[in-house]
């Protein structure tokens, strides 16, 4: 497991609902780079990031009748505690896009599995969507740099992000369905997440 230093940031945030503004989408924008000296926020999906799919294509699945028993992906819960405990302490958010059922699971079963406790992550960093597209204000509007999403067809609205992760770690052996953008950067697992952010000389605390 990659070791990160232990800093102490502070922020605030607000709970995301559905309604915010979309920005414009220039599909195919190559990285923007982020801005010298800017502070680092990471955001992660739930879906296919956080907790692994059932056997279909809906943003965040749950297993049947037991949804709870839905497994985390893993390395997901052990990788965000240690960032959340170093270099983007208290600036991590997870962003979800899912309908009011999905939603109330999604809470149900981050609290059955105690995500927040173990993770440090604050509760009110946990923001909702109805529509993949209106990812990007929220981004937009907490200043997130990193963003991790399972899906291009997310990341490709987000071009105020400087680092966009294409997460293929859910599933054994998964590989893109298609060409991924030069503005992408695909990972496979939560360690490898890990590994490019602790090399990376743009992750900056706050001031």
């Amino acid at each position: 497991m990659t070791d990160f230093p232990t800093q102490t940031l502070s922020g605030d945030a607000g709970q995301v609902f559905p309604g915010e503004a979309a920005v414009e989408s220039r599909e195919g924008r190559a990285d923007i780079g982020q801005e010298p000296g800017a502070t680092s926020i990471l955001g992660v999906d739930v879906g296919g990031v956080l907790t692994s799919r059932a056997a279909d294509d809906a943003d965040t699945s749950f297993f049947g009748s037991q949804p709870m028993l839905t497994p985390a992906v893993e390395g997901a819960f052990d990788v965000l505690t240690r960032l959340a405990a170093g270099p983007f302490a208290g600036r991590i958010h997870v962003v979800s896009k899912c309908g009011e059922r999905i939603a109330a699971l999604s809470r149900a079963w981050l609290d059955h599995h105690g995500f927040f406790e173990r993770t440090g992550i604050p509760v009110e960093n946990l923001h909702f969507v109805r529509r993949r597209p209106d990812k990007a204000p929220v981004c937009a509007r907490l200043g997130i740099t990193h963003f991790v999403d399972d899906r291009v067809d997310v990341l490709v609205h987000m071009t105020t992000v400087a680092h966009r992760y294409l997460f293929l770690g859910d599933t054994p052996n998964r590989a893109p369905t298609g060409p991924v953008p030069p503005w992408a950067i695909p990972v496979t697992s939560w360690l490898d997440l890990a590994d490019r952010l602790a090399t990376s000389a743009a992750i900056r605390p706050s001031a």
